[in-house]
């Protein structure tokens, strides 16, 4: 992942009033039977799509907001640039106590603290993959470190997206097996930190017209942008380590 070339959606100057991003499973029909019935194969895992919806511009912050939109504009140069896009995921987590997303402070592996007695401050809701998970899993293991259901969550890593099933069985006292989509875009080391609080996907524009962008003579704009994950780039990249 770090030779492909992509930048961060800039939340704190473009901030979304929602951020709907729903799965798109991949599936074909043979057709209607002489009796109306349709059968239907799912042929590969799917993919995201999904919009950050109402744009805000704010009087007294538009300049560096349409200076912030226009060097992303450039550099995403239509649907051929990537972007990661960061998700909110407070609706997963507000009932089970994580309101605010004060980050958690936790030691080293090894439960020590750093030599001054600090510990690493991270996001609220700390879950670590449990077992190696390889390429195009569709099943993996969580460990619950702060967080209370590894069931019907979403979490990322290196800016791939997934969102997890019911759970299928409690291998230990804090660990889960559990049914993800899509399936694993590229293989997730044992022990490695998932992205809870705010996961990312790797996108490209929907469309090259995506970042028109006009000011109107009165008030400020409220643009969308839709998005589609960059599944061509996990497809290289499989190709690559294979």
């Amino acid at each position: 992942m770090s030779d492909v070339d992509f930048t961060h959606w800039p939340t704190e100057l473009l901030t979304p009033q929602a951020s709907p991003f729903d799965p798109r499973p991949f599936t074909r029909s043979g057709g209607r039977t002489l009796g109306g019935l349709s059968r239907f194969t799912r042929t590969d895992r799917g993919f995201w799509i999904g919009s950050y919806k109402n744009i805000i511009f704010r009087r007294g912050q538009q300049s560096d907001q349409a200076r912030a939109w226009t060097k992303l504009r450039t550099y995403l140069g239509g649907q051929a640039g990537l972007v990661a896009v960061p998700i909110c995921s407070t609706r997963y987590w507000a009932a089970e106590g994580f309101q605010d997303f004060t980050p958690g402070l936790y030691p080293h592996d090894d439960d020590t603290p750093f030599d001054d007695d600090t510990l690493y401050s991270e996001g609220r809701v700390h879950i670590e993959m449990a077992a190696f998970a390889p390429l195009s899993s569709t099943i993996v293991t969580l460990r619950l470190v702060d967080a209370p259901t590894a069931g019907g969550i979403r979490f990322s890593y290196q800016h791939a997206m997934y969102e997890t099933g019911a759970v299928i069985e409690q291998t230990g006292g804090d660990t889960y097996r559990v049914p993800v989509f899509p399936a694993i875009r590229q293989a997730i080391p044992a022990d490695a930190w998932l992205e809870a609080d705010k996961p990312t996907v790797l996108c490209r524009l929907a469309t090259d017209a995506e970042m028109d962008l006009e000011f109107p003579g009165a008030g400020m704009p409220r643009p969308t942008i839709n998005f589609v994950e960059a599944v061509d780039v996990w497809n290289d990249l499989a190709l690559e380590a294979a």
